[in-house]
């Protein structure tokens, strides 16, 4: 270990998914994205997870690579029985710490998304964000999904291609760095540090979607491992206006353009519940 990182070391790919995530979770709510900071935001957030799961009526939610727990205490916000799972301790810690803080009644474990250990036909809901793209096995882990929710249950998936720019994005970055050059503009937000860039970029290049998640090729492998009705959201417009005075003008206008997007999916089958 050196400063709490992994050097690589007698560590596979997933150890070192695992030590970066447990390096970050000091700091992972100070970032507009990952924590909430608006209630115009919430709204947003809520009107998604509705939109397509319905309410909460006390179905049982697991919220997968659950992180300090945004989307948990969304659903729980809708009156889900909400678990979160993460494999990262560092980021439970912070999760539970949060949750007793607003007076939650959520369960945590920790726990490996590609590898839950969770009973066969035990979720009427799963739902993650931000975790698809760190996947190193992606159609086991959908099958390991499948396996635990519950017939009729639905899966919601949050997440984008970080790898490719569209010429959007690439334009809108150049002018941010050429107006931050001049003294125009500021840097947004606080930038990791270059060591955790660099560890960033090289699990980004070895994980399954090294060449970026996009939602059809998601969507195509969700369809493999047997689910149905499955559906591409790329309307998260509002989502990403909310986040916008948080994310600084030119990360907000970058954000829009951005391959990012929402996918629900069904188990076949009649509903247990």
């Amino acid at each position: 270990m050196a400063n709490g990182l992994v050097d690589g070391t007698n560590y596979n790919l997933r150890d070192e998914i695992k030590a970066y995530w447990s390096e970050r979770a000091s700091t992972f709510d100070l970032s507009p994205g990952h924590e909430i900071f608006s209630e115009k935001e919430r709204a947003a957030w809520h009107d998604l997870i509705s939109r397509h799961l319905g309410r909460g009526e006390g179905r049982a939610a697991l919220d997968l690579a659950c992180g300090t727990a945004v989307v948990s205490h969304l659903l729980d916000d809708l009156g889900f029985a909400v678990t979160g799972m993460d494999w990262a301790e560092p980021m439970l810690k912070c999760a539970r710490s949060k949750a007793a803080s607003r007076g939650r009644d959520i369960t945590f474990r920790l726990g490996d998304a590609e590898n839950t250990m969770e009973p066969d036909s035990h979720y009427d809901v799963i739902t993650n964000r931000h975790l698809v793209w760190t996947l190193v096995d992606p159609p086991a882990a959908f099958a390991e999904w499948y396996r635990i929710l519950k017939p009729g249950g639905q899966l919601l998936i949050v997440d984008g291609d970080f790898v490719n720019l569209s010429l959007k994005e690439q334009i809108v970055t150049k002018l941010s760095t050429f107006f931050q050059r001049l003294g125009f503009a500021s840097a947004e937000t606080a930038k990791m540090s270059p060591q955790l860039v660099e560890i960033h970029q090289n699990i980004l290049a070895r994980v399954h979607f090294s060449r970026g998640a996009r939602a059809g090729a998601v969507a195509d492998l969700l369809i493999n491992a047997g689910f149905e009705s499955v559906r591409i959201d790329s309307n998260l417009r509002r989502i990403f206006r909310a986040q916008a005075k948080h994310l600084g003008f030119w990360k907000g206008v970058a954000r829009i353009t951005q391959h990012r997007y929402a996918i629900v999916a069904t188990k076949g089958g009649t509903s247990l519940r």
